[in-house]
């Protein structure tokens, strides 16, 4: 079984202790370090390169999101999960164009955190059901200043509703019957054309031009 790795960053040394406590009842999720701060969690983050960052947003020193920029250009492997008290819109928005993957608020059951690691280490994002319905609010209207769909190839729009949906390249090439190399050449096509900088922005893309149910 394949062991995901994991680090914690939040001011709350209760808060990192309950989550290692339980996180450590998994045989497939290893706490590998644990920080009190933004700045501390990213140097951390740079030195053991985890899988998964759970990250706290208000915290002092630098917050949540500038230390998870921070994170990404440091480890742009690991992915974030935002878990937090706060679903406001100053925050999430901000959280989500810096880098994290997922945002959770800290009320979640210990399953559905475990679930929600798994799926950040496939790649796949999950967000709490108060913050989706306001990203949907945002993201819903088409825009015009957006690149146009027609840009893109048949396959590289099979690509992109994939993508939506929260498939990772395996698995898009899995349904498509392709390699993942050339999954991930159409991926960056895909980014190139639309003026995108990641899978995120991708999604939220197809999103908005209803390439994808919103459900």
């Amino acid at each position: 079984m394949e062991t995901i790795t994991v680090m914690l960053i939040d001011d709350h040394q209760v808060v990192r202790q309950g989550l290692r406590d339980f996180l450590e009842l998994q045989d497939d999720i290893e706490v590998v370090g644990e920080a009190p701060n933004g700045e501390e969690g990213v140097q951390l983050a740079g030195e053991l390169l985890p899988e998964v960052v759970l990250m706290d947003l208000v915290m002092p020193g630098i917050d949540g999101v500038e230390a998870t920029r921070r994170l990404k250009a440091a480890s742009p492997s690991s992915k974030v999960i935002v878990l937090t008290s706060f679903a406001d819109d100053d925050k999430v928005f901000p959280a989500i164009k810096a880098g994290a993957i997922s945002y959770l608020l800290k009320d979640i059951s210990p399953a559905d955190l475990a679930h929600a690691i798994r799926a950040a280490q496939r790649n796949e994002a999950v967000l709490h059901s108060e913050v989706a319905a306001k990203l949907m609010q945002e993201f819903s209207a088409p825009r015009t200043n957006e690149a146009p769909v027609e840009q893109l190839t048949p396959r590289e729009m099979d690509v992109l509703r994939l993508i939506a949906k929260g498939k990772s390249n395996k698995e898009i090439a899995d349904t498509l019957i392709v390699s993942e190399k050339t999954v991930k050449s159409h991926v960056s096509n895909i980014l190139s054309k639309l003026h995108l900088a990641d899978r995120t922005q991708a999604a939220i893309y197809a999103l908005r031009q209803r390439l994808v149910p919103m459900e």
